[in-house]
């Protein structure tokens, strides 16, 4: 037997026991060692039953991220469940933690599943760019339907263990001791004279209903909500395969769609964009083991919609939050914003009304900064003013006690200016929270010339607690999201001064498999914000470097996107579906007249390098700048915080798939052709003679 796979006899019952830390994954050794174990105990006449049980904090959690990239070695997982499901002796799989990816496949490759009430299982490959390769796609639909496994395997989410036994995944929910109760289950089989049940060989869940109708049905929504995603419709085709075909032609068209999937780009994208999230936690210059300040308790300075999101994410994480407001009315409102939000997450059914009510008791409102003495963190989320600011760090400072980290949600102001407000710059630091703050994924922490190590580590640690993507960035106007989406969206404004309409651009870049197009999100977000940072802008621009008008005119006629009704879509009262809005063509009109500019038809892919090869551009001065620690952590915010497509890897990921050659070119023809901003950035310009990549740095 392999070290990480051990075999004992109790009795008449084997027990296979995986050690492989931290999770048990399924590399070449635990391979090896699953088939060596189940064969011994297959030809051992003593036993009568067989018993898979892992220790530590989790069952197998899928494939091991060691092997990525490598050469298959034999056995296979697929030859490695085969083998196990063709026993003829009945084995019992005993889930604990996560039985995810090919975890799930050993596990519905026994012949019974029983698992801890906390457990976890799914099939999560689809958000690598692959699917199931080891029978899952025709294992799962026999035992919960096509239906369900259509959704499980098409989502790539987990479901829990008693939702698991509801659906037949698990045969019973258990407590106490993993290897005492696979025991005794086992014992139970073959006291009742239970044998081997293959799941390949039933068929009752595929009965009966019209499969090919929910196919048929996925792929049109699937198509609908992720156009151009490759995996997704292959997974849709393996599970059809399932109730077209026999187990053993069914596992062989597995094969072909996952070989499909394992040479498409998307898989590539896919997978960087899976293990740079990982890398971005890390800080060059930040020794792992930096001490962090222990947050037990945190305030939330304004109760407006970002400050009551951001108090949400300490509650959701256990940690007790004070928002403070300038009066009692307005605490009242804040305080009601939280619960308003809450009942939407119960009426969806994502929260309970007790995880609800137990959250809301630790979010507290007050009107008073001594009332803040004694968190251990504070964030600042007030209206983007550098007057306002200072007036919030400068109580704070007075208030907090000795310790405490004052951090700010600044979208882009000077994070160093507001630190020299306090008497303390080395407790300061940036927490760039994304709206919604309770749902978004993306934090940046903004490290200041002056913040001390421990505050960093302990903003990256709080990050991770909230379970945010926390990555780093420097201090600059905007820092990198912000930063890059300025280029985006003014390159974007351009195109319309063009010719181009907003859903035209929009269309192009939904097309691409942008979450939003650059319109929908300006009037999401409101296009007062937009015109208040391009009006602070313009004061300090060189007159080479033009700004759209088309915020300016917009703003005058009282179009400030969603919350006014009318922006660059039109939206009927209580919606927000975009229309068009019958004002904007006149706007845009004079707005082109205005520029000199005779309006022109723009195809999309004109329309892409114009928005996302800005986004580049300015990415690769940020590298240059030093204020963003790597490419990858660029594409890390743009995919958790902008809506760029995961499949595309991010916008440094793009560029290096369409060559940097090429991209340099193209930009230093827009530089030509439209000036100033479209300047080559010097980092570029050198990868691009060199022939390398971001990815190379």
């Amino acid at each position: 037997m392999s070290d990480v796979v051990t075999l004992e006899r109790q009795g008449a019952i084997a027990v296979v026991r995986v050690n492989n830390p931290p999770v048990n994954a399924l590399g070449i050794a635990v391979r090896e060692g699953l088939q060596e174990s189940f064969n011994a105990a297959e030809a051992d006449p003593e036993v009568k039953a067989i018993v898979l049980v892992c220790e530590g904090s989790t069952f197998m959690a899928g494939a091991d991220i060691k092997e990525f990239g490598k050469p298959p070695k034999a056995p296979g997982l697929p030859e490695v469940v085969n083998g196990i499901e063709a026993g003829s002796k009945p084995s019992v799989a005993v889930i604990h933690g996560t039985a995810l990816g090919g975890g799930l496949e050993v596990a519905v490759s026994c012949h019974y599943r029983i698992a801890l009430k906390s457990a976890k299982v799914g099939l999560p490959e689809v958000k690598l760019g692959l699917l199931p390769g080891a029978g899952g796609t025709q294992r799962l639909p026999r035992l919960v339907g096509v239906q369900k496994a259509l959704d499980m395997i098409v989502s790539g989410n987990p479901i829990g263990a008693v939702d698991a036994h509801e659906l037949g995944i698990v045969d019973e929910l258990i407590e106490g001791d993993l290897t005492a109760a696979g025991i005794a289950y086992a014992q139970k089989l073959i006291d009742q004279g239970k044998g081997a049940r293959r799941t390949g060989e039933r068929t009752d869940k595929l009965e009966g209903i019209d499969n090919a109708a929910l196919v048929a049905a996925k792929r049109a929504e699937i198509e609908k909500k992720m156009p151009g995603l490759f995996s997704p419709q292959r997974c849709i085709s393996a599970v059809e395969a399932s109730f077209t075909l026999p187990l053993e032609e069914g596992l062989k068209r597995e094969r072909e769609l996952f070989a499909e999937c394992l040479v498409s780009p998307q898989r590539g994208a896919l997978v960087h964009a899976f293990f740079t999230e990982r890398l971005a936690s890390k800080i060059d210059d930040l020794p792992k083991d930096t001490p962090t300040r222990e947050i037990k308790s945190a305030g939330v300075i304004g109760g407006g919609t970002m400050g009551v999101g951001i108090a949400m994410c300490f509650a959701n994480a256990g940690i007790p939050v004070k928002i403070l407001e300038v009066s009692e009315d307005a605490k009242s409102k804040a305080m009601q914003r939280c619960r308003d939000t809450y009942m939407m997450s119960v009426k969806r059914g994502s929260v309970t009304e007790d995880a609800m009510n137990k959250r809301l008791a630790l979010i507290e409102g007050v009107t008073d900064y001594a009332d803040l003495s004694s968190v251990d963190l504070v964030v600042e989320a007030v209206f983007e003013d550098m007057k306002v600011k200072q007036a919030v760090f400068e109580a704070l400072d007075k208030h907090c006690k000795p310790g405490a980290i004052l951090a700010s949600n600044t979208s882009s102001l000077d994070l160093n200016q507001i630190a020299e407000f306090t008497q303390r710059p080395q407790d300061v630091v940036g927490l760039h929270f994304f709206s919604p703050a309770n749902v978004m994924r993306l934090l940046e922490v903004v490290r200041g010339e002056k913040t001390a190590k421990d505050v960093l580590a302990t903003a990256m640690a709080i990050g991770k607690k909230l379970k945010k993507v926390a990555v780093p960035v420097g201090v600059c106007d905007g820092f990198v999201g912000n930063r890059m989406v300025f280029q985006y969206g003014r390159e974007a404004e351009f195109l319309l001064e063009e010719g181009a309409t907003p859903a035209q651009v929009d269309g192009a870049l939904r097309k691409f498999g942008m979450a939003m197009g650059p319109f929908a999100m300006r009037d999401l977000s409101g296009l007062d914000i937009g015109l208040s940072i391009r009006t602070r802008q313009r004061e300090t621009l060189p007159a080479e470097f033009k700004l759209p008008t088309i915020l300016d005119r917009m703003a005058e006629a009282g179009m400030l996107g969603q919350k006014t009704g009318r922006g660059f879509y039109l939206y009927e009262k209580g919606s927000r579906t975009p229309l068009d809005n019958p004002a904007l063509p006149a706007i845009l009109e004079a707005a082109s007249k205005e520029q000199g500019i005779e309006r022109r038809q723009l195809s999309e892919e004109y329309i892409l390098e114009r928005t996302l090869f800005a986004l580049i551009n300015e990415g690769a001065k940020i590298l240059e700048e030093g204020i963003a620690q790597r490419a990858s952590d660029i594409d890390v915010i743009y995919i958790n915080g902008y809506g760029f497509p995961a499949h595309q890897g991010g916008p440094m990921f793009y560029a290096d798939s369409l060559g940097l050659d090429q991209v340099y070119a193209r930009i230093s023809a827009f530089h030509k052709e439209h000036g100033a901003w479209w300047k080559p950035a010097p980092l570029l310009e050198k990868l691009a003679r060199e022939g390398r990549k971001f990815a190379d740095l």
